[in-house]
């Protein structure tokens, strides 16, 4: 099915800049982003059939079949290598093999691919590599912005020359300008990400001068945003916006599917996790060597999981294989359901179990936690690997900052404040939620204003949140987990994810009134990914019990409060998110 399709033409009179015969010319561009390791078409147990490559690369090969091959660019917008067990084997467990990503994108044909901020997450070992192999098979792995340290050049390729359909083409890629404040700094080391607005119409200058292309693209691992020139991670509209001299800018990273056509220049973002195709068309008139006209369209191409490319599965059954072994591996026994939703209710299994980890790992005073998956529950029974990506799908490491007991206070009514409203009756939603579809998790119907991965609650801690009260005043923490009075002026040490530590969400900057620029100054200890931490849980205690991660003396408690009106309308609330099934 194909949605959004819009046309407009534009009457040009420009010179090519080279030497191109007369005659009418059509280029399509497709883009993916956000893939997040669906390369797979199945899941590693249930068999369910999802989107993935495989399924995408049928809808390609299709565009490809009906306009020719040599008049098609594939072009990827970032976040490949992480979000899968397939990603994860790559990268950390099979480090000997080829990597399979870039041996995907050879497979398909990729023409170019920016940097995504959770490929940077993987770490040098990994992104070094897939770089390399990227470029052994004819693939750049574009970030432009990437400005190493030791000499200002380009870390990653600034752009690529490609040759289409008698078009030469340059692609002009970038990595998103935020990635200093989600990563800490030896995932990133060697080079500072800058802001491409402040770079780009000087790039596009700067390349067309020197290459004289016919096509000039944009892509870049940078969220659609709201054009208004104040987010450092969505820069796209700002620079769609502004920039000249660019016919198609191609986005990605807030995984919104959004598709803009104006006079002289098509925006495409394909969402995430291979659910649409963006797919761009660009005709060209040529005469007397000058382009006398230029029509674009757009459209997004939904793409249907079940029709995979058959070829391609086979082709990779070997590495499926592999993963699905790794994946289906006994690790232990779970004697209590982990129930995600119910988090955002209250204390739960779920968040217990996160803060018993990261507080025994660590011996912290204090830790904190989120929902970082937005819904689904794993069920009683045995445990497999694969089980470890629901509880904990990124790759965070633990952290261990100082922090003082007031800064502590302001950063839980920071995350209060985002996860709740003050209500004041029964009618009121306690939960920040709106009634509107969210593109992003396919959550329908209801959807949290916020991201939930930023509902952080305290572990350590025996306190309440009063939801009748103004933000500023709905923590009230009676003690700590051990029996010690919670003194403002006190300095604890506090288990928080890297994500958070290098200033993720806002919590520490905008509650704490910390300065995450300077976390090194607070940072007291570094331990592994989370993940490997629940692993090294389950491998010493052989399961996960209620009682064990329901321990008050060392997670504390805490609840909304008063209780009777606040149960009652989350009730209400839970059920416009996840309605019952009738």
């Amino acid at each position: 099915m194909k949605i959004f399709p819009l046309i407009l033409v534009a009457a040009v009179s420009v010179s090519c800049g080279r030497s191109i015969a007369d005659g009418s010319y059509e280029l399509h561009v497709l883009s993916t982003n956000d893939v997040h390791g669906a390369w797979f078409d199945s899941t590693y147990t249930g068999g369910h059939i999802r989107n993935s490559l495989f399924a995408a690369n049928h809808y390609i090969d299709s565009v490809r079949a009906a306009a020719g091959a040599s008049s098609v660019l594939l072009i990827d917008a970032g976040d490949c290598l992480q979000g899968d067990n397939a990603a994860y084997y790559y990268n950390y467990v099979d480090t000997l093999s080829p990597h399979l990503y870039p041996r995907i994108a050879r497979y398909m044909k990729y023409d170019a691919i920016a940097v995504g901020n959770h490929d940077i997450e993987t770490g040098h070992k990994v992104y070094d590599r897939v770089a390399k192999e990227l470029h052994e098979a004819g693939i750049p792995f574009l970030g432009a912005n990437a400005v190493r340290n030791d000499n200002g050049k380009s870390y990653f390729p600034e752009y690529a020359i490609i040759e289409k359909g008698g078009l030469k083409v340059a692609v002009l890629g970038y990595g998103n300008a935020n990635i200093d404040a989600w990563l800490a700094e030896e995932i990133w080391s060697g080079m500072t990400f800058g802001l491409i607005r402040k770079r780009i119409q000087e790039d596009v200058d700067r390349i067309k001068s020197k290459e004289k292309p016919d096509v000039m693209i944009v892509v870049m691992h940078s969220g659609t945003g709201s054009g208004d020139g104040l987010s450092r991670e969505s820069e796209a509209l700002d620079a769609f916006n502004s920039v000249k001299g660019v016919d198609f800018l191609l986005c990605g990273h807030d995984h919104r599917p959004v598709v803009i056509t104006r006079d002289s220049t098509c925006l495409l973002n394909s969402g995430s996790h291979c659910r649409y195709i963006a797919h761009g068309i660009l005709n060209l008139e040529v005469k007397d060597g000058k382009i006398a006209e230029k029509k674009f369209s757009s459209e997004l191409i939904k793409v249907g999981r079940e029709k995979a490319d058959t070829a391609m599965r086979s082709a990779f059954a070997p590495e499926f294989k592999a993963v699905k072994a790794f994946s289906c591996r006994e690790i232990g026994q779970l004697n209590v359901p982990l129930v995600i939703p119910s988090a955002y209710r209250g204390m739960s299994e779920y968040i217990n179990l996160l803060h018993t980890v990261c507080l025994e790992a660590s011996g912290a005073d204090i830790s904190m936690a989120a929902p970082l998956t937005y819904k689904g529950s794993i069920e009683a029974g045995t445990l497999i690997y694969n089980d470890l990506f629901k509880i904990y799908p990124f790759e965070n490491q633990l952290y261990v900052v100082r922090m003082t007991g007031a800064e502590i206070k302001n950063y839980l009514e920071k995350s209060y404040d985002n996860w709740i409203n003050t209500i004041s009756s029964s009618k009121d939603h306690l939960l920040k939620i709106r009634q509107r579809d969210d593109a992003r998790t396919g959550q329908k119907g209801w959807s949290f204003v916020n991201r939930s991965y930023n509902f952080d609650s305290a572990g350590g801690l025996f306190y309440s949140v009063g939801v009748t009260k103004p933000f500023g005043q709905r923590i009230h923490i009676s003690g700590t987990a051990g029996g010690e009075l919670f003194l403002p002026d006190k300095e604890y040490t506090v288990a928080l994810t890297s994500y958070r530590a290098n200033g993720g969400g806002g919590l520490l900057r905008e509650g704490a009134g910390i300065d995450t620029d300077r976390i090194e100054e607070r940072i007291v200890a570094r331990y592994p990914e989370i993940r490997e931490l629940v692993y090294q849980y389950i491998l010493k205690n052989g399961s996960i019990e209620k009682d064990a991660i329901g321990n008050t003396g060392l997670i504390g408690a805490w609840s909304f409060v008063p209780s009777a009106l606040a149960d009652f309308v989350l009730s209400k609330d839970m059920e416009l998110l996840f309605p019952s099934k009738k």
